[in-house]
């Protein structure tokens, strides 16, 4: 289990969403609203653009989200966290 820890207050991550993650850290455990949970690693494209891998997951209603990657529209470092916006999926 990744020792990183971060809320998400929805069961779903979508386009605009701010992450509030700590600093210098590339692997997390996401903690969904529904208290459903999956984890997330943060690296970069081939451009060295980030990107968010969050592994499947299925939410409290039964429904299964698929591993997915997200772009990350923004970051903004505050101390020692940064706040990750996320931009849309790729395919």
């Amino acid at each position: 289990m990744s020792e990183h820890v971060i809320d998400v207050p929805s069961s779903h991550l979508y386009p605009g969403l701010v992450l509030d993650a700590p600093a210098g850290a590339a692997d997390f455990l996401v903690l969904f609203g529904d208290d459903s949970e999956s984890r997330a690693q943060l690296l970069r494209d081939d451009t060295g653009r980030p990107v968010l891998r969050m592994g499947g997951y299925m939410t409290a209603k039964g429904t299964v989200v698929d591993e997915r990657v997200w772009t990350v529209r923004e970051t903004l470092q505050h101390g020692d966290r940064v706040r990750l916006r996320l931009g849309p999926s790729l395919p």
